[in-house]
């Protein structure tokens, strides 16, 4: 299958040189470009993306608020792709709002070419892209600045089981499916299947939103 992407960013440059690497990959089709929020929200209700790799920063709309629209639609908009963002700063508190919002990861702008398309097929997938330190980093040092918010999310973590509640400390935690199947010794189907049971109780929508809620929750907490 063929991931149709577009890129929204306010910097010319940086559009055409993401859109040359990715057109280049045999599945991977880039279907537009837009410089600013506003516009990459319109393009992609248009062109209907798998994945829309969006800026943080931009004038007239920034990339928090075009993701917001993307992911919670209004009433009648089906389509909502995947959001992957683009940042400068391996520490930015519009990235950690975003997760929260639904995006399904970030990239810095400087990483290499390959981690880039990889970025694409991962969250294509459906999966989240969380494995970079970078991105434990960030979310644990807003989580460390915002108290755990205790009450409903704490709350919702009593419909889990005892086992569902070690895969999500674990995934909080950036390990990925393989590295907690060892940790908890069990196969790794079975770890996907236990995710899938946890996102679905927790009503997430993939690995980014659960491991912000873990934190919220007070599940985990920073530097444990």
């Amino acid at each position: 299958m063929t991931t149709r992407v577009i890129i929204v960013d306010d910097q010319a440059m940086v559009r055409a040189g993401f859109a040359a690497l990715l057109a280049a990959q045999s599945d991977i089709d880039v279907v537009g470009e837009a410089p600013d929020g506003a516009q990459g929200v319109e393009l992609s209700r248009r062109t209907h993306p798998d994945v829309v790799l969006m800026d943080v920063r931009m004038p007239e709309m920034d990339g928090l608020e075009a993701a917001r629209r993307l992911l919670e639609p209004p009433p009648g908009v089906t389509h909502r792709p995947r959001v992957l963002m683009l940042t400068t700063f391996d520490v930015d508190d519009y990235v950690y709002e975003a997760l929260r919002a639904g995006a399904s990861g970030f990239l810095l702008k400087d990483a290499p070419p390959a981690d880039l398309i990889a970025a694409v097929r991962v969250v294509a997938s459906g999966d989240a892209l969380l494995a970079p330190s970078v991105t434990r980093r960030l979310i644990a040092d807003f989580a460390r600045q915002r108290p755990a918010t205790r009450g409903k999310p704490a709350l919702r973590l009593k419909g889990l089981t005892e086992r569902e509640t070690e895969v999500l400390t674990l995934v909080a935690r950036g390990q990925s499916n393989g590295e907690i199947a060892r940790t908890l010794v069990l196969a790794e189907q079975t770890v996907k299947t236990h995710v899938s049971r946890v996102l679905t109780k927790l009503d997430l929508r993939d690995r980014a939103q659960a491991v912000v809620f873990a934190y919220e929750s007070g599940l985990v907490a920073p530097g444990s």
